[in-house]
């Protein structure tokens, strides 16, 4: 009797997108950057024109980023302002506060 063989589940490598997008992402969200309120956004030898162009257009349509493409050295930057307190995004909705509740030992 013939047993059903497991297919192996090799990780699907990421495409150069989600590469520079992940890149893009932990730079932005840095804490010194969001203290900042900009991050300069270096293009490697590894970011094909393609996906540099498709990040790009991306962060062009985002309301509140400014971009400055910097020609001497192939950079982004990109800056923003801290929401406003009447900004939707920017209100307390209590979904994290910190719930008090004893040890259970």
């Amino acid at each position: 009797m013939a047993s059903p063989q497991k297919k192996s589940q090799e990780p699907k490598p990421m495409s150069g997108v989600e590469r520079l997008t992940l890149r893009v992402s932990g730079m932005v969200n840095h804490p010194i950057a969001q203290d900042r309120k900009w991050a300069r956004i270096h293009r490697l030898d590894t970011d094909g024109d393609r996906e540099w162009d498709e990040v790009m257009g991306v962060l062009a349509e985002v309301d509140g980023i400014e971009m400055t493409f910097n020609d001497e050295d192939d950079s982004v930057t990109l800056s923003w302002e801290a929401p406003d307190d009447e900004d939707p995004r920017a209100q307390d909705h209590g979904e994290f506060d910190a719930v008090e509740e004893p040890a259970p030992f």
